[in-house]
C-alpha cells in the first residue's frame, strides 16, 4: 500500500480541483488571521475558514486517493465523490460568506437569513454523509486487492462517519447556549468562546464536542498511514498479521472517539480527566495492547507449527 503523488493529477478530478481551491483558501484565511483584527466567539474571525479549509483539503485528497485504489472504476463512487465536492462547496461558501458579513456560521438563528444559511449547511452535511457512506459501500464491494490497505480504507471510511455523528450532540436541545437566536454549541458546561487550546480552540474549562468529531474524522488519514507504515517497516510480518493489527487499531480508534465524546458530554476538559475517564483510557490501552499481543502471538504460533 503506497501513495504515488505523481499520479495525483489523475485522481478524481472534481475532488482534486476542490483540494486546490481549499489550499488557496487556506492561504487567504491565514492572511485574514494576520490582517483582520475582528474576533468572533473568542477567536480570530478567519480562524474557522482556515481550519475548515485545511480539513477539507486533507479529506478531499484522502478520498480521491482511496478511489484510485479501487481495482476497477466505479461510476457510483465517482458520482458520490462529486456530490461530496458540491456539498463541501456549499459549506465553505456559507462559512466564508458569514465571515465577510461578520456573522457566525454555525448555530446562528439570529435572523431569517442566518437561520436559512445554517439550515443549508446542515442539509449539505447530511447529503455529504450519505455520499460518503455510498463510497464506503462501494469500497467494501469492490475490495481493494491489498488486504492491509483494504482494512485501513474500510475502517477509515467507517470511523470518519462515526466522527461526523459525534457532531450531532452539538445541535441537540441539551446544547442550549442560553443566548437568544443561538441553537447549539461546541462546548458543554461552559459558554462557547471561552479559554481554549492554541489554534484548535478546544475548551480548557469544560467539555468540547469538537474533540471526538475531529479524532473520528481523521481516522480517514490515521489508519491508512498506519497501514503504510506496517507495510514499509514491518516486513517480517505476513499480510494477514498486518491486516489484523489494522483491525485492532481501528477498533481501538473507534472506542477512543466514543470515549472522547463521552468525556465532552460530561462537561470535562480534555486535559483534566477525572478518575472514571482515566480508568476508561487505561482499560482501552490494556485491551488494545492485549489484542495486538494475541495477534502477534498467533503469528508466532503459526510460524512454529510450519517449522515443525
Amino acid at each position: 500500500m503506497t501513495i504515488d503523488l505523481r499520479r495525483a493529477a489523475h485522481w478524481h478530478r472534481p475532488l482534486m480541483v476542490f483540494v486546490s481551491a481549499m489550499a488557496v483558501l487556506t492561504v487567504i484565511s491565514a492572511i485574514g488571521i494576520l490582517v483582520d483584527s475582528r474576533v468572533l466567539t473568542g477567536a480570530p474571525i478567519w480562524l474557522k475558514p482556515f481550519k475548515f479549509a485545511i480539513s477539507f483539503a486533507l479529506y478531499g485528497t484522502t478520498l480521491a486517493w482511496m478511489l484510485s485504489l479501487l481495482p476497477r472504476r466505479s461510476r457510483v463512487a465517482e458520482w458520490a465523490g462529486t456530490v461530496v465536492v458540491a456539498m463541501a462547496v456549499i459549506e465553505m461558501v456559507v462559512i466564508v460568506g458569514q465571515v465577510l458579513r461578520g456573522q457566525t456560521s454555525h448555530f446562528n438563528g439570529t435572523s431569517p437569513l442566518n437561520a436559512a444559511l445554517f439550515t443549508a449547511m446542515g442539509a449539505a452535511i447530511m447529503v455529504l454523509f450519505v455520499a460518503h457512506f455510498v463510497i464506503g459501500i462501494v469500497v467494501l464491494i469492490r475490495r481493494i486487492p491489498d488486504r492491509v490497505g483494504a482494512h485501513a480504507v474500510g475502517w477509515g471510511l467507517g470511523l470518519s462517519l462515526l466522527g461526523m455523528l459525534a457532531a450531532v450532540p452539538m445541535v441537540l436541545p441539551m446544547q442550549d447556549s442560553g443566548i437568544d437566536g443561538i441553537s447549539g454549541a461546541h462546548a458543554v458546561g461552559v459558554v462557547d468562546g471561552g479559554p481554549g487550546l492554541p489554534l484548535l480552540g478546544w475548551s480548557t474549562t469544560g467539555g468540547d464536542l469538537r474533540i471526538g468529531h475531529f479524532v473520528g474524522l481523521h481516522a480517514l488519514q490515521a489508519l491508512p498511514i498506519l497501514a503504510i507504515l506496517l507495510t514499509r517497516f514491518a516486513t517480517r510480518l505476513d499480510e494477514r498479521t498486518r491486516a489484523r493489527l489494522v483491525v485492532v487499531a481501528g477498533a481501538a480508534y473507534g472506542v477512543l472517539t466514543v470515549l472522547l465524546t463521552w468525556q465532552a458530554l460530561r462537561g470535562q476538559p480534555l486535559l483534566r480527566p477525572d478518575g472514571l475517564t482515566m480508568a476508561a483510557v487505561a482499560a482501552l490501552v490494556v485491551a488494545t495492547a492485549t489484542a495486538a499481543g494475541l495477534v502477534l502471538a498467533r503469528r508466532r504460533t503459526s510460524e512454529l507449527a510450519l517449522a515443525a
